[in-house]
C-alpha cells in the first residue's frame, strides 16, 4: 500500500507564487566561450615547422626554373612525406562545423548518395519548460492532469482547475470549488478537447464546457467518497472512487448512472478505456488489476470482469493501453512493488515484469515508435523511457525533487507535461517529432454534447 498525501516543502510554501508561471532558471550552455583553441605542443611537428618558417619561405621567394620532370618529383616527394600541410600550429579540438549559407549543389549529392539507416533520436536531458504549480495535492492516488485534443492542459491546484493553453502558454481559471466540496481529486478530459470532467473529494462529478466557462451538470450519487479516477469512452463518463466502485455514467441521459462494476475492495486509482472502446482496465489500492470487457459486464455471468489480474504487490495506479498492439496493456505498481508489468488482455496472461526499482506512478507510450515512458518516485525522481519489447533504457530525465505522480501527453505524441510533488510543472521533449504526420483516424461522435442545448 502506497503512502497518501505527503508535506509539501516548506520553502515553496513560504513564497507567493502564480499558478502555471514559468520559471526563470539560470541555464549553463557547456558550449559557450569555445571559439578560442590553445595551441597543443604534444601534436606539434617541430622540425616541419622549423623547415616551413625557413626553407619553406626561401623556395618561395627565391622560385628556381626546374624540368616538369623534376616538378613533379618533387610534388610526389612533398605528398609522400606529408610536406604539403599549410598549417604549422596544431590544435587538440576541432573548431565547430561552419554553417552552410547556401544550399549545397544537387549534382555533388547525386555522386555520393546518402544512406538509408535512420538517425538515433537526440533525447534532450532536461525539461524544455518550467511552471509553477504551488498547492499541486501529492496524492499518489489522485488523477491531476490531462492533456485535451483542443492542445489545453488542464490541473487541478488545490480547489481550483486551471487551463493552461499550449499554443499560447496562456492560463486561464476555470472553477475553484469550496472547501466543503474540494479539494478537486481528478480531472478529465472529454473527446471532443472541450468538455470535461472534474472529480471532487466529497464524491461528486462536475461537468463544464470550458468554451464558454460553464458548468453544465453535477453528477451526483455515483459514489460515497472521493472519485479519484475518471475515463471517457464517447458519451460514456466512467468514475473510479475511494468506495471501490467503478460506475459507468451515460452523460446524455438524466439517469445517469447506467451500471455499476463491482470488484475492488479498496480505492480506485486508475481507469483507462482502450482504443476500441471494447475493454476497460481498472487499477486499486487492493494491488488488483481488473480487465472489464462491455459485452461480458452486462450480461448474466458470474463475474462482471473478463480477467482479474493479481500478480502486482501494491496499489495499482498507472495503466497504459499499447497503441500499436490493441490487446497490449502496461501496467506499474507501486512502492511495494515497483515493477512494470505487460499483459495480453484477450487471454489475460503476463508477457513481462520489469523491475524499476522504484514506485511506479504513471505510464504513457510513444505514440509513433515502440517505446513506453514511466514516471517514478523514491528515490530519483525521474522519468524513464524504455525501448519495448527489449525493455532497454534509452534515456533517465531527472529534474523534479519529489515523486512524479501525474504525467499527460500533447495531442501530438511528442511532448509529455509531468507535474510531481516539488510543485512543478515540467515540458519533455522526450518522444521527438514523427518523420511522416500520421493521417488522423476518424472520429466516432466526438463531440458528446453537441446534440443536446443543454445538460440537465
Amino acid at each position: 500500500m502506497d503512502a497518501g498525501s505527503l508535506n509539501s516543502f516548506s520553502n515553496l510554501k513560504g513564497q507567493s507564487r502564480c499558478p502555471l508561471q514559468e520559471q526563470l532558471l539560470q541555464r549553463r550552455n557547456s558550449k559557450e566561450n569555445l571559439d578560442r583553441f590553445i595551441p597543443n605542443r604534444s601534436a606539434m611537428d617541430f622540425d616541419y615547422a622549423h623547415y616551413m618558417l625557413t626553407e619553406g619561405r626561401k623556395i618561395k621567394e627565391n622560385p628556381t626554373v626546374c624540368s616538369p620532370a623534376r616538378e613533379a618529383y618533387r610534388k610526389q616527394l612533398a605528398e609522400t612525406l606529408n610536406m604539403n600541410r599549410t598549417r604549422i600550429l596544431a590544435f587538440k579540438n576541432k573548431p565547430p562545423t561552419p554553417v552552410e549559407l547556401f544550399p549545397s549543389d544537387h549534382s555533388t549529392s547525386s555522386v555520393h548518395p546518402t544512406k538509408s539507416a535512420k538517425s538515433r533520436r537526440h533525447i534532450p536531458q532536461s525539461s524544455e519548460r518550467t511552471l509553477d504549480a504551488p498547492d499541486l495535492v501529492d496524492d499518489f492516488y489522485l488523477n491531476l492532469l490531462d492533456w485535451g485534443s483542443s492542445n489545453v492542459l488542464a490541473i487541478a491546484l488545490g480547489n481550483t482547475v486551471y487551463l493552461w493553453d499550449a499554443s499560447d502558454s496562456s492560463t486561464s481559471e476555470l472553477v475553484t470549488v469550496d472547501d466543503e466540496n474540494g479539494p478537486v481529486t481528478s480531472v478529465n478530459w472529454a473527446p471532443d478537447g472541450r468538455h470535461i470532467a472534474i472529480g471532487l473529494n466529497n464524491s461528486e462529478v462536475q461537468l463544464w464546457d470550458s468554451g464558454s466557462n460553464r458548468q453544465l451538470r453535477t453528477l451526483r450519487d455515483c459514489h460515497r467518497s472521493r472519485v479519484g479516477s475518471m475515463a471517457w469512452n464517447n458519451h460514456i463518463l466512467t468514475t473510479g472512487g475511494m468506495d471501490g466502485l467503478i460506475v459507468i455514467n451515460d452523460v446524455r441521459i438524466r439517469s445517469h448512472v447506467v451500471e455499476t462494476y463491482r470488484g475492488h475492495q479498496q480505492e480506485v486509482c486508475g481507469l483507462k478505456w482502450s482504443a476500441s472502446g471494447q475493454q476497460l482496465a481498472s487499477g486499486g489500492n487492493d494491488n488488483l488489476v481488473h480487465i472489464w470487457d462491455r459485452s461480458m459486464a452486462s450480461s448474466n455471468s458470474p463475474t462482471q470482469w473478463l480477467h482479474r489480474l493479481e500478480d502486482h504487490t501494491s496499489a495499482v495506479k498507472a495503466l497504459a493501453w499499447c497503441p500499436f498492439q490493441s490487446n497490449l496493456l502496461a501496467s506499474g505498481g507501486g512502492g511495494g512493488d515497483r515493477t512494470i508489468k505487460f499483459w495480453n488482455t484477450h487471454t489475460g496472461a503476463c508477457l513481462n515484469s520489469v523491475d524499476t526499482g522504484s514506485q511506479v506512478c504513471a505510464l504513457l507510450w510513444n505514440k509513433n515508435e515502440r517505446e513506453l515512458l514511466s514516471s517514478h518516485g523514491f528515490t530519483q525522481n525521474q522519468l524513464i523511457l524504455w525501448k519495448y519489447p527489449s525493455m532497454v533504457k534509452m534515456a533517465e530525465l531527472t529534474g523534479h525533487t519529489s515523486r512524479v505522480l501525474y504525467m499527460a501527453q500533447s495531442p501530438d505524441g511528442c511532448t509529455v507535461a509531468s507535474a510531481a510533488g516539488d510543485e512543478t510543472l515540467r515540458f519533455w521533449n522526450v518522444f521527438g517529432v514523427p518523420e511522416v504526420a500520421a493521417k488522423p483516424s476518424p472520429k466516432v461522435n466526438p463531440e458528446p454534447f453537441s446534440h443536446l442545448n443543454r445538460i440537465r
